[in-house]
């Protein structure tokens, strides 16, 4: 059963409103509030809080009623990996950590990840809020989430003022049945692999409906983000993609959307503009709304991809500076039937082949259209139709043509 499936024959009709902070003030009515300290946590950054921490996790997994977990401001040092169990039954109401001031300090060495949630169960509404990731750079991925298998599912979960760093593997990352969920004002940098990953479980659970809002992914060792195993089902608004080691985003699989978003200075492992890249490297489809690109070192486009159903850009931005001079908007490529339209935008546009491409609004010209004969982005005018043919001649014909040379050129006849 698909995450759609689920919804039309699950029993649950509440829906959450898109923060989940509100309900936490009606935590002690819905389930119960406890406190790590009451595990022995101390917080000073010099105790080994592994056991107490741990404690305090089971104790949340294994309560009743939903309820949150407490971390007073502090630096928690662990050293071994902690692990929330999602296993009962079902799990519904608000429940989760909340961890303003409080960060773990990872002291782990043999490439655990710090913080695991795995749900073997149907959980809703969880929430990590406020809660830092210092890692040791040997450990694994900051905060995993996994979520495999028939019948599991993790939705309307939120991931707000997360911030993780230093970590040898992801930032974050999510995998399998996880959907309908935010990742807010979350911080992912520094990372040894990618700030975050999203993506498709190995045994079909699909992750879906992911939205990151102001999020920001920098300095990471590969990627700022990635969607993986044909996950496309992400957008990302008012985010920050800079300095990454490669490219800003990958989504080899398209992305629903970016919107507001802003790509600086990744490729910073390449040897020089020559060797970099673009921001986002986008294949199959994307639309890009008010989205922006800077260089001054190594990035060197927008967007790059191959295309193969329809790209869409409107009102983004490209530039460059120093020997990042000639960074461009988008560099492209598609199958002949795939078609990119770029609307108001700013930037040297690169067709590779392939592809359709109409620009409208550009600097310099007010439209332009494709001119293959039996391109998908011709000029139509009422019934006629408009193209260049190999020589060079605008040619006429009503209706679609059948051939380069179909019609008749600009002006003679009738163009029937």
């Amino acid at each position: 059963m698909n995450r759609r499936d689920f919804f039309r024959v699950s029993s649950s009709g509440v829906a959450m409103a898109a923060g989940a902070a509100p309900a936490l003030a009606a935590r002690g009515a819905r389930g119960e509030t406890l406190s790590a300290t009451a595990f022995g946590a101390v917080g000073d950054g010099k105790a080994d809080d592994t056991g107490a921490l741990q404690s305090a996790l089971d104790a949340i997994a294994t309560a009743p009623r939903a309820g949150i977990l407490v971390l007073p401001p502090g630096d928690y040092r662990v050293t071994r990996p902690l692990r929330l169990d999602l296993n009962r039954k079902r799990i519904d109401g608000v429940w989760g950590i909340s961890a303003y001031g409080a960060r773990l300090r990872s002291g782990i060495s043999d490439g655990g990840d710090v913080l695991t949630v795995d749900s073997a169960t149907v959980a809703r509404f969880f929430l990590i809020e406020g809660l830092g990731v210092r890692g040791s750079g040997r450990d694994g991925n900051g905060v995993a989430f996994h979520c495999d298998g028939q019948g599991h599912y993790l939705y309307n979960a939120a991931l707000r003022d997360v911030v993780a760093e230093g970590c040898g593997g992801d930032g974050c990352r999510m995998i399998g049945n996880i959907f309908e969920s935010q990742l807010i004002n979350c911080y992912f940098r520094d990372n040894g692999r990618n700030g975050m990953t999203l993506g498709h479980g190995k045994d079909g659970g699909v992750l879906s409906a992911m939205h990151a809002f102001g999020c920001v992914f920098g300095g990471n060792g590969r990627h700022g983000a990635a969607l993986i195993r044909r996950t496309n089902d992400v957008s990302f608004s008012g985010c920050y993609f800079l300095e990454n080691a490669k490219y800003g985003l990958v989504a080899a699989n398209g992305c629903a959307l970016l919107a507001h978003s802003g790509f600086e200075n990744n490729h910073d492992s390449a040897a020089g503009f020559a060797d970099g890249g673009a921001g986002l490297r986008l294949n199959v489809s994307g639309t890009l709304i008010g989205c922006t690109a800077y260089s001054i070192r190594n990035q060197t486009h927008l967007v790059s991809g191959y295309i193969r159903n329809q790209l869409v850009l409107v009102g983004c931005t490209a530039s460059g500076g120093g020997r990042a001079g000639k960074a461009g908007l988008a560099s492209l490529k598609g199958d002949r039937s795939a078609e990119a339209m770029i609307i108001g935008s700013t930037g040297a546009v690169r067709n590779e082949g392939g592809l359709a491409l109409t620009e409208l609004g550009r600097q310099g010209f007010g439209a332009r259209f494709g001119d293959r004969w039996d391109g998908g982005n011709l000029v139509r005018l009422g019934d006629h139709t408009l193209w260049v043919d190999a020589h060079g001649a605008l040619r006429i014909k009503k209706g679609r043509p059948a051939s380069d040379t179909d019609g008749r050129p600009a002006g003679v006849g009738d163009g029937g």
